[in-house]
């Protein structure tokens, strides 16, 4: 990736060749404190990358919360696009859309600051919590599906490789009901999966959320490490 801002200008996107512009993707709303590194690996959890610009204050270097991304194959790009328009980060929203595409004059200002309207927002929205390592999949089990040994390990392994499938997790739970008669310990029927590192946990929410599985639509959010460390889940 490039450094933010090179040849287009002062802060200012770069600029591409013909065919590199057509599959440009700008990326709003993104958290400042990302880096450029941290933006890369959430953005290349839908394939590899070509370029990422960071766009950047000249002066003091701060992240502009926005930039622009194209990958290496054309044909993840509107993928790309729809599993991340409208993913809440804290509290800012991305907005992915290809640079190519228009928007009505009085969104420009807002597009340059990283700030869409809700409006623009295609993805399902998603609970609002500030991002952390750790995610909460509801509706991905059922309590029944839980009672039989055998099914659970099962399900256990499955959840451990598809959600390894978009960054390195460091620990899966699935509360188990109690089937001794007392009362059920806490996220029973939920999936705790505890990632790495943000980045990872951001592609893994994105990906997971508004899933199917038996019929039911996962619902993905992020968990507070505090809660997670005391075992509210």
């Amino acid at each position: 990736a490039g450094a933010a801002g090179g040849g287009g200008g002062p802060g200012g996107p770069p600029i591409m060749g013909g065919g590199e512009q057509m599959d440009r993707v700008f990326v709003g709303g993104l958290p400042y404190y990302l880096s450029q590194e941290q933006c890369e690996e959430l953005l290349s959890s839908f394939g590899p990358l070509r370029s990422f610009d960071l766009v950047k204050d000249r002066d003091t270097g701060q992240s502009k919360g926005y930039g622009f991304v194209v990958y290496a194959d054309p044909s993840v790009t509107d993928v790309a696009c729809a599993g991340l328009n409208g993913m809440r980060m804290g509290e800012r929203t991305l907005t992915v859309r290809r640079a190519t595409e228009s928007a009505p004059n009085q969104q420009m200002g807002a597009q340059h600051t990283g700030m869409m309207p809700a409006a623009m927002n295609q993805a399902p929205p998603m609970p609002e919590m500030p991002a952390s390592r750790i995610i909460s999949l509801l509706e991905a089990v059922t309590p029944a599906e839980l009672a039989d040994d055998g099914e659970y390990s099962e399900i256990l392994e499955d959840m451990k490789e598809e959600c390894g499938r978009y960054g390195a997790v460091r620990s899966l739970h699935i509360p188990r009901p109690n089937t001794a008669g007392g009362p059920d310990p806490p996220g029973v029927g939920k999936v705790i999966v505890e990632y790495a590192d943000v980045s990872g946990a951001m592609a893994g929410r994105t990906a997971m959320h508004g899933r199917r599985f038996a019929g039911r639509t996962v619902s993905a959010t992020f968990l507070p490490e505090a809660a997670f460390s005391a075992g509210q889940f």
